[in-house]
């Protein structure tokens, strides 16, 4: 008896904007981009979640903001 659990992460760009700051990296312009993601089990959806991730636009580091 052989078990198979397919499971799959799929994400969708909903949208881009400028953020306010600058990259402590470079020193470049910030961009804020929302982000969907949708979690799949066998093929069904089972989770939708919307987060907000921050971009150097120069350097393409990804940029973690704490409260």
């Amino acid at each position: 008896m052989c078990l198979v659990f397919v499971c799959d992460e799929e994400e969708r760009v909903l949208g881009r904007q400028p953020a306010p700051g600058a990259c402590p990296y470079c020193g470049g312009m910030v961009q804020a981009v929302d982000v969907e993601s949708q979690w799949r089990f066998c093929f069904l959806p089972f989770c939708f979640r919307t987060k907000r991730k921050y971009f150097c636009t120069v350097c393409a580091r990804r940029l973690v903001v704490y409260p």
